[in-house]
């Protein structure tokens, strides 16, 4: 309960600066002023909405928790298209044209340096979290990872996609990461963990976990101020006096954040409390971390198969107008 207490007064607060500079469009209005400075105000202010909750009711906290499943849920989703955002501008940053040969062989080579990561991830998995038979539920976890690794290696290189190895060679690094995260997140009697992993399980978790904390909050700056990704129009002209990105999202990623956070400290699980060094371990935390990696695997290829399935649904529109036309002319 004082975790939720304290992750809705940040979501308050977050809440209020969202109100005060969602509509905010050019350099030189007040509301940017707000937004980049006034710390000593806006320090005050966290304060007071982090003291807030704390003379809530009980019930009220409980409602925020049911919602902040919700939110850490969108929180989720957006990183995610973040990261496929991110893998899609660098591959192409290192793709080779007429100008940029010199980058080819390091591609290639980044490229091969993830896929060799991916495999040894793999390796590493099986030897881990299933070298028992009756580890069968990670057993299916890391053979899944396997299989999607193959799918996102060979759709890549099919004639039609012809996208290269770079982008699905970082995806792949990624899934097998969560595919990670999601078995140390199961609870540690099941975990099917070989002895020396056992002896070093509590110094990993605690590792783990603060490179969790990190790679979260950079991702929820990443993400709150890559906002143009998510923009449904991209017409739109961009003149010298605009703020550089949305600050109203900004301040909404970062409250979604702290919904997750919340759910990350109590295992996304309002009933049952944590024990100690057990912070983000229970079936549903794996299980969102298993839902994350299929979800994240199913966009990215079907980002790569998107505009083959749209061509050839104009070649079979077009073929069918003819076809019409043919009939009528005849």
């Amino acid at each position: 309960m004082g975790v939720l207490r304290v992750s809705l007064g940040c979501y308050i607060f977050f809440s209020v600066m969202f109100l005060t500079t969602v509509k905010t469009r050019k350099l030189c209005e007040g509301r940017n002023s707000w937004h980049s400075g006034s710390w000593e105000l806006k320090f005050v202010l966290l304060l007071v909405s982090m003291a807030l909750p704390f003379f809530f009711p009980s019930e009220l906290v409980q409602i925020y928790g049911e919602i902040a499943h919700i939110g850490a849920g969108f929180f989720l989703l957006l990183q995610l298209v973040s990261v496929i955002h991110f893998i899609t501008w660098w591959s192409k940053y290192w793709t080779p044209d007429e100008e940029r040969k010199h980058r080819c062989s390091f591609g290639l080579f980044m490229s091969t340096l993830f896929y060799v990561a991916s495999i040894c991830g793999i390796v590493y998995l099986y030897a881990s979290y299933a070298s028992r038979t009756s580890c069968s539920l990670n057993l299916f976890f890391i053979t899944w990872t396997a299989i999607l690794l193959v799918v996102m290696m060979v759709v890549p290189l099919n004639s039609k996609v012809n996208r290269g190895l770079l982008s699905s060679g970082i995806m792949a690094s990624y899934i097998v990461f969560l595919c990670w995260c999601a078995i140390r997140s199961e609870p540690a009697t099941i975990r099917c963990e070989t002895k020396n992993q056992e002896k070093n399980s509590g110094w990993i978790t605690i590792l783990g976990f603060l490179i969790a904390i990190f790679a979260i909050v950079m991702a929820t700056f990443s993400t709150g101020i890559d906002s143009k990704c998510f923009q449904f129009s991209k017409n739109r002209v961009e003149h010298e006096d605009d703020i550089p990105y949305s600050y109203g999202f900004f301040h909404m990623v970062f409250s979604l954040g702290a919904m997750y956070f919340a759910m990350l400290f109590i295992s996304w699980d309002l009933n049952n409390s944590a024990r100690k060094w057990s912070i983000d371990v229970g079936w549903i935390s794996t299980w969102v971390k298993v839902i994350n990696e299929w979800f994240a695997a199913t966009i990215y290829i079907w980002m790569l198969i998107s505009p083959v399935v749209r061509q050839n649904k104009v070649m079979d529109n077009d073929g069918s107008l003819q076809e019409t036309a043919d009939s009528v002319m005849a």
